[in-house]
């Protein structure tokens, strides 16, 4: 008797598990009407997105076809993502647009990088990089605060010809101690009377990258004798661990703003 019990409630057992599985997917799946009705109503009527096409399967909305810009590809799942019931996207857009020689790409994007934020303060805080294959452009580098890394991302987004971003950007770490030792090695570098002149274009600071008390510097200077006397003035700075001085002379790199 017992063990004609206990082959009964096993079968039980298989019986509840088996409906649970298959009532998994269609709990999933009954809301997919409604989301594609949704996603169209959000999608329509946008010129950005007039060669856009998404379908709906267990509740995760799948985009096609093709838009411009990538950013317009980025904005397209940002402005479904909200969509009540929905479970995911996957965002399978192509990124038609012109096509541009990745020289040709990557020289527009460093100079659109190197201008910008101009102005700010912290703009000699951050230093970036940008690499083109195939019109996918690597951003790397790093910036003082989020703000720059974002400015800098929406920035190569917009570009045209850019296929993909790869993010490669560190956010430098918050400090106290770092922020004051930003601040005293500008004041070396700007408060010098042969350095000074690179505070007269706002576009084109020696970047100073602090980490845990370790400085390193980027960017271009006009000559050999200007990169050294911005390493001996930042190696004076009280408190700096070390300095690593990555200055080039103009001309002789044009990736780094």
């Amino acid at each position: 008797m017992k063990n004609i019990l206990k082959i009964l409630v096993s079968f039980l057992s298989i019986g509840v598990l088996s409906v649970g599985l298959m009532a998994q997917p269609a709990g999933a799946a009954r809301y997919d009407g409604a989301i594609q009705q949704k996603v169209t109503q959000k999608l329509q009527n946008h010129k950005q997105w007039s060669d856009v096409r998404s379908s709906v399967e267990d509740g995760i909305v799948i985009l096609t076809g093709t838009v411009d810009l990538y950013q317009d590809k980025i904005d397209a799942a940002r402005k479904i993502h909200k969509t009540a019931n929905l479970q995911g996207v996957r965002n399978l857009i192509q990124v038609a647009g012109p096509s541009v020689p990745d020289q040709q790409l990557q020289q527009k994007l460093a100079e659109k990088l190197y201008y910008d934020r101009v102005g700010y303060y912290d703009a000699a805080f951050d230093y970036l990089t940008v690499a083109v294959q195939n019109g996918v452009a690597t951003v790397g580098g790093e910036t003082y605060n989020e703000v720059g890394r974002d400015s800098a991302l929406a920035l190569v987004q917009r570009m045209p010809g850019v296929k993909d971003v790869v993010d490669e950007i560190r956010v430098s770490l918050t400090s106290i101690f770092d922020d004051s030792l930003r601040l005293r090695a500008a004041r070396a570098i700007y408060g010098d009377s042969a350095l000074g002149k690179y505070a007269i274009d706002p576009a084109r600071p020696v970047r100073i990258i602090v980490n845990h008390g370790n400085i390193s510097l980027y960017g271009t200077v006009d000559s050999l004798m200007d990169k050294q006397i911005a390493g001996i003035r930042v190696n004076s700075v009280p408190g700096a661990f070390s300095v690593n001085n990555h200055l080039v002379v103009e001309d002789q790199s044009n990736s780094g703003m």
